[in-house]
């Protein structure tokens, strides 16, 4: 969890759970080093949280019995971002219930002035599948879901005003899910990719929207926008466990298979198939993904280092 303050709130929720926690049982659940849960565990002393070090061979921490406990002092913004934090922790399959709980507790003690917020943030996100955001990007793109004001933003070249629905999170990436009126359709934009010009565009009147389920699919299929039919000197069950559950790949014999992938463009779709780790024949694909692989096939000839360029692994490309 690489925020600090949120996973103080998890730290001290898990100290609340149970009598007392070993030192690499805290650090199992929170996924850093012993030495970062003794700094956690200090600057909660600080706070003025009353951590005792628990005494034995393995030792540990507790929270000393029948003391109450201080207030946790957050900014407005600090209170967001913990929630922001938070909420995508809980997909999390080691802190997902600690920081579930941690949330409901954040929210529970929040100020009237950002419970609104919150709500908000709740309503008009989804955690799919958890790169950063800005927080007062998200916060305002929340807002204006919630109050249905028109969003004006620059976005590759171009100029957008749209109809805010929701902010969904599809892998690493924040998505804005919209209606385009000039476009008379529902678009997703990479919020990363956003240049947002603020305050808010006039109110619209909300539409009919897609369900979320149909929200994730069209965000899947936009990195399933390029694709590429390889074949992969390689089994099946090593180039199975090497790629997404999503990827198809066919049997073909004991030494071969047979790959369906795809790729958000085709300088992705590229480096996905170098992934595979094994040498491949394209047997379908676009010319763009043949200008990709002899680009790369280019750079990389150039990187090595007493080798000469090689295209061996790109082989029969035959663009269609």
């Amino acid at each position: 969890m690489p925020n600090p303050t949120s996973r103080l709130l998890v730290l001290l929720t898990l100290l609340q759970t149970r009598p007392s926690w070993t030192g690499p049982e805290l650090v199992e659940r929170l996924g850093v080093s012993a030495r970062t849960v003794r700094y956690d565990v200090q600057k909660l002393r600080d706070l003025g949280y009353p951590v005792e070090a628990v005494p034995g061979v393995a030792g540990g921490y507790r929270l000393r019995a029948g003391t109450s406990l201080p207030p946790l002092q957050l900014e407005d913004d600090e209170a967001v971002a913990v929630v922001i934090a938070l909420r995508m922790a809980t997909g999390s399959t080691e802190l997902g219930e600690a920081a579930a709980t941690a949330l409901v507790k954040l929210e529970q003690v929040l100020p009237r002035r950002l419970r609104a917020r919150v709500a908000a943030m709740r309503r008009y996100t989804e955690a799919a599948r958890g790169a950063g955001v800005d927080p007062d990007l998200l916060v305002f793109l929340v807002g204006a879901c919630r109050d249905h004001r028109r969003v004006r933003f620059a976005y590759q070249g171009g100029r957008r005003e749209v109809e805010p629905h929701r902010v969904v999170q599809v892998g690493r990436r924040w998505y804005l899910v919209a209606f385009d009126p000039a476009r008379d359709g529902w678009r997703q934009f990479r919020l990363d990719r956003m240049t947002v010009q603020r305050p808010e565009g006039p109110k619209f009147v909300p539409r009919e929207a897609p369900s979320a389920a149909d929200v994730v699919r069209g965000l899947d299929a936009v990195f399933a926008r390029h694709r590429a039919v390889v074949l992969v000197a390689a089994p099946a069950a090593r180039i199975t466990a090497r790629v997404p559950s999503t990827v198809p790949v066919e049997w073909v014999d004991e030494r071969r298979c047979r790959v369906h992938a795809t790729g958000e463009s085709p300088e992705a779709l590229a480096l996905n198939l170098l992934m595979l780790d094994a040498d491949f024949e394209v047997e379908e694909a676009s010319a763009e993904l043949g200008a990709a692989l002899e680009t790369l096939r280019r750079r990389l000839g150039r990187a090595a280092i007493g080798a000469p360029p090689s295209s061996a692994c790109f082989r029969g490309t035959r663009p269609t």
